[in-house]
């Protein structure tokens, strides 16, 4: 398997998730041309893209979403509430009736060769999921906008091969930065973000010696900065008690604005 971020921020997130024979965007939150430029960057094009995975209904996650879509006529798929909630966006613009694809969260599913198995998450949308995709025993998933965490979540990513997950905000940037109050109550709270602690928390909580890269993402431009969520969450795993090293994983910062290397599984 292969994942891969084409954009991952807070102005715009877009995942790429495959095999040698499917290949699967988790969100299409970027402009449609700079998805293509990012798809042309893993010598792929619309055209190959099998299904767009949403997992919730806001703009940063769905921005390029209609273009997409029409354009290369790409099945959507999303929980019914979240879907329901991006048809009533008139922006969107009209979509075809077959390629909506509801499904239920916690209830896998098949898109040609990989099996996309959802999750439920915590954020303040409709109905938010993260993604974990399973293809000849191997496992990846693509996990932001969770405002926290718990044992039902550490269940769902345990024994994962490679992992997107979000390390939003750094608190006291946060805290301190331009935001108004009631966003900064937004993200700080059970339904907003994870900060960079949470994520290395989350990120100790999971390890496993199979783990063998993390890709941390959907970054605040405003309240964090890459070098700061990389050491944070280092930090984090070498104050555990598992004996694990930060040495021991590959840590990478996803870019807002350009596609990452590709993980390969």
């Amino acid at each position: 398997m292969r994942l891969c971020s084409i954009a991952s921020g807070s102005s715009g997130n877009c995942i790429y998730v495959g095999s040698d024979h499917t290949h699967l965007l988790v969100d299409a939150g970027i402009t449609g041309k700079k998805t293509e430029a990012g798809l042309a960057a893993l010598e792929l094009s619309g055209n190959d893209i099998s299904g767009i995975l949403i997992t919730h209904e806001h703009g940063d996650h769905i921005a390029g979403l209609g273009v997409l879509s029409r354009k290369y006529h790409i099945p959507i798929y999303g929980t019914l509430k979240t879907l329901e909630a991006i048809r009533s966006i008139s922006s969107m613009g009209k979509i075809e009736e077959e390629l909506w694809h509801p499904i239920d969260r916690e209830e896998p599913f098949r898109i040609q060769d990989i099996t996309v198995d959802p999750m439920a998450i915590s954020h303040d949308s409709a109905d938010p999921v993260a993604y974990r995709f399973f293809h000849n025993g191997k496992k990846v998933a693509v996990a932001t906008d969770m405002g926290t965490y718990d044992d039902y979540t550490v269940e769902c990513l345990q024994g994962m091969d490679a992992l997107l997950l979000e390390a939003n905000h750094d608190i006291r940037m946060l805290q301190v930065g331009p935001y108004p109050y009631y966003l900064k109550q937004r993200v700080l709270g059970n339904r907003g973000h994870l900060s960079n602690e949470m994520s290395g928390k989350l990120l100790k909580a999971i390890l496993h010696d199979g783990m063998q890269t993390v890709l941390l993402g959907h970054l605040s431009q405003e309240n964090n900065i890459p070098e700061l969520a990389y050491e944070t969450v280092r930090l984090e795993l070498s104050m555990g008690e598992n004996g694990y090293q930060t040495c021991d994983l590959p840590i990478r910062v996803a870019s807002r604005y350009e596609p990452s290397e590709i993980i390969r599984v």
